[in-house]
């Protein structure tokens, strides 16, 4: 299978050495259950896609530190982009700042959160299970790190996972994109990096409640096991 990886940020530089860029993350937490996979980087901030969709078997997008309500100059291609993937047969899997983008583009809402930030390691029920979720289990732990949320779905999306903090964690829509708000990519040595290096931002109650989630079992490469199998539907 060819993955094509839709880049939408950067590591901060400083950081680029120890934990490499989000492309890199993705392509090495695939990689430890399929080492036959292939890749293809597209950095959208440059407005680079693939001239057409059958170029990749399917698609992962990157989070951003950016705000999906923001004047972004990229950002109407992106939207284009996701109305080609809903029409087509190419899978996607919408990170973060896409899986927010996917619901203000088909309908939904997406607003900066009065929660504050979600940090460390979130957990999950799932509440529609999918064929595609093997091996199942009913809880999902995953990396977050974001302040804004998807406050409305939009009406045709089905709701797969979900948190107090976060009730609309996971959803899909159509038969052709799933969208989660969290981070399976990030390690948890990244994640508590980048806390640390927000830490004016997040709160100290936060980041400490963020940091000791840490402690926790992450759940990303069953997660990954998802996404492959998802992908390949």
């Amino acid at each position: 299978m060819k993955i094509g990886i839709l880049q939408c940020d950067s590591v901060l530089e400083e950081f680029q050495a120890q934990f490499g860029d989000y492309p890199q993350m993705f392509i090495t937490l695939f990689k430890q259950l399929d080492n036959n996979l292939q890749f293809q980087i597209y950095d959208i901030r440059k407005k680079e896609y693939p001239h057409e969709l059958n170029e990749c078997d399917a698609y992962i997008t990157t989070g951003s530190r950016l705000s999906v309500y923001e004047n972004i100059d990229w950002l109407d291609e992106f939207k284009h982009f996701l109305r080609r993937i809903n029409q087509g047969s190419q899978k996607l899997v919408a990170v973060c700042f896409a899986h927010q983008l996917v619901a203000e583009v088909f309908g939904g809402t997406t607003k900066k959160s009065d929660k504050g930030w979600g940090v460390g390691i979130s957990t999950n029920q799932i509440i529609s299970p999918k064929a595609w979720m093997t091996p199942y289990q009913t809880t999902l732990n995953i990396v977050v790190s974001h302040q804004d949320q998807v406050t409305s779905l939009p009406k045709q999306a089905n709701i797969l996972a979900t948190s107090d903090f976060c009730p609309n964690f996971m959803f899909s829509y159509g038969e052709n994109i799933l969208a989660i708000q969290g981070h399976p990519e990030f390690t948890d040595e990244y994640s508590e990096t980048l806390m640390k290096h927000r830490k004016e931002k997040i709160g100290k109650s936060r980041l400490e409640q963020g940091i000791s989630s840490l402690q926790k079992t992450s759940d990303e490469l069953l997660f990954a096991r998802w996404m492959l199998r998802f992908m390949s539907q």
